[in-house]
């Protein structure tokens, strides 16, 4: 299974393409459906493949959360996948991938695993309603492979928002009010629970947001903006203050969407804040190269509230270099 993460720094050069690698695994067969649904998670936010080793139990748990393995001397807690996400099988979950984003590591019990893929975000698609609200917005993006078998790509953000004993409310309690009600942010994300953040954030600071569930809808929000700016004489950047986008998201990502923004004379000047869970410094620095102004890790309501704040001017700071 070391040979599924060999070499991935070569992965670090996929910014800016479009394009992604995904590690396929599954839960097992569902006994209610009788199918074996094949799952993806980006390869950037795995740490490694390992055979399930001995899980300690925990008291106070949610029960999809086995309990806890030692790995290098930190305590981990392990998810079993299949519980969480409603799937009836009696498939032992051999195998964990150690996950690590937003800095939390955390391992997944799963059946199995399959290979890595690489893909084009473009090729990923927004599932139907249908398939959110059966699996509660767990998925994310759905793709075909060649082989006619669907992927599914789950929401690891939700996963950790919903198995962790975080403080939802305790996270908002640094943000401060501002002055700025004539300030707009436009953001885009795929996950429901990092948009239902970034919106309370916002509306605690005052500021107003328009969002989208990825960077293809965000570009054609922008686009929309674009036209009417120029109907009314006025620039772009007097309708959207800021842009903050995530990374991962289907049909366009993050890298795709920053690179756009930054080509076009149109919005060159607005200031984008990359948002994610993907919080290693090589995937800053993968922004960076692709022009973005700023990195800030997701589920830190205040250090984005600040963020905000320095690049919308209202402290009068002058904003540093990403």
């Amino acid at each position: 299974m070391s040979e599924l993460l060999k070499n991935i720094d070569a992965r670090t050069k996929l910014a800016g393409t479009n394009k992604l690698e995904i590690l396929l695994f599954f839960l097992g067969v569902d006994q209610r459906t009788g199918r074996r649904e094949t799952y993806g998670i980006n390869v950037f936010k795995v740490r490694e493949v390992m055979r399930t080793p001995m899980i300690t139990a925990a008291p106070e748990m949610p029960e999809s959360v086995e309990g806890m393995v030692s790995l290098r001397g930190a305590l981990v807690p392990v998810i079993d996948l299949a519980k969480y996400s409603g799937v009836n099988t009696g498939t032992p979950r051999e195998i964990m991938i150690v996950t690590e984003y937003n800095g939390h590591t955390q391992g997944f019990l799963v059946e199995g695993v399959d290979t890595i893929l690489r893909l084009d975000w473009s090729k990923m698609r927004v599932p139907p309603e249908m398939l959110t609200a059966q699996t509660g917005g767990l998925v994310t993006a759905v793709t075909e492979l060649e082989d006619g078998r669907l992927v599914m790509m789950m929401d690891v953000e939700k996963v950790l928002s919903e198995t962790t004993s975080i403080d939802n409310e305790a996270m908002f309690r640094g943000v401060v009010p501002l002055e700025r009600p004539d300030a707009t942010v436009y953001y885009c994300d795929d996950s429901s629970v990092a948009r239902k953040q970034i919106e309370k954030t916002l509306a605690v600071m005052g500021i107003k947001g328009v969002s989208a569930v990825n960077g293809m809808h965000m570009w054609e929000e922008m686009e929309k903006t674009a036209a009417y700016a120029k109907s009314v004489n006025q620039p772009v950047s007097n309708f959207i203050n800021l842009v903050l986008t995530d990374i991962e998201m289907p049909e366009m990502d993050g890298y795709m969407l920053t690179k756009r923004i930054k080509s076009d004379p149109r919005f060159s000047n607005i200031p984008i804040i990359m948002h994610s869970s993907l919080s290693g410094m090589s995937n800053q620095k993968l922004g960076q190269s692709v022009g973005v102004d700023e990195y800030v890790p997701k589920f830190e309501p205040q250090r984005l509230s600040e963020t905000l704040a320095r690049r919308l001017g209202v402290t009068g700071e002058a904003a540093p270099a990403a």
